[in-house]
């Protein structure tokens, strides 16, 4: 476990997932841990959209941080670079193995997930395959962003 994590572990409220409560707990954890920075996360600039148990979201990263997490909807998922895409048990499934381990391990990391789906789940509602792309470019940046999860106090909506 990386050394600054384990020394602030401290969860103050409970957030259900998945909600943009939750997304914005995620988001200030992410951005002020500094190890979240390095180590193939480094600097990622691009629009993600999560598909959720038929809730839509928008996470721009810029830089070395996480600008903003909005609710959204079907027609915003074109200004995504792309989105990921996953049944909700899936995402319950990484987000208790990641509560469990401090962070995302074996078959439960975003890029294990993404090549053991058939079809994979990051998809675009635009042809750039360039700003597709973009998933795998910064898989890790993104695996962190979910990372940082294990600092949140995580209900969920259904099981």
């Amino acid at each position: 476990m990386r050394s600054d994590l384990a020394n602030n572990t401290s969860m103050t409220t409970t957030v259900c997932f998945p909600s943009l409560e939750w997304l914005n707990a995620v988001r200030e954890v992410f951005n002020s841990t500094d190890s979240y920075r390095g180590a193939g996360g480094g600097q990622c600039d691009c629009t993600v959209g999560l598909k959720i148990d038929g809730k839509i979201f928008m996470i721009e990263f810029e830089g070395f941080g996480c600008a903003s997490v909005k609710a959204s909807d079907e027609i915003d998922l074109r200004n995504a670079d792309f989105f990921l895409d996953m049944p909700i048990n899936q995402w319950q499934e990484m987000l208790r193995n990641i509560h469990e381990n401090g962070h995302a391990v074996g078959e439960y990391t975003l890029n294990t997930i993404d090549l053991g789906s058939e079809e994979g789940i990051a998809h675009a509602k635009h042809d750039d395959q360039y700003r597709q792309d973009l998933f795998v470019r910064y898989n890790q940046t993104l695996q962190f962003f979910f990372d940082a999860s294990h600092r949140v106090e995580t209900t969920f909506a259904r099981s």
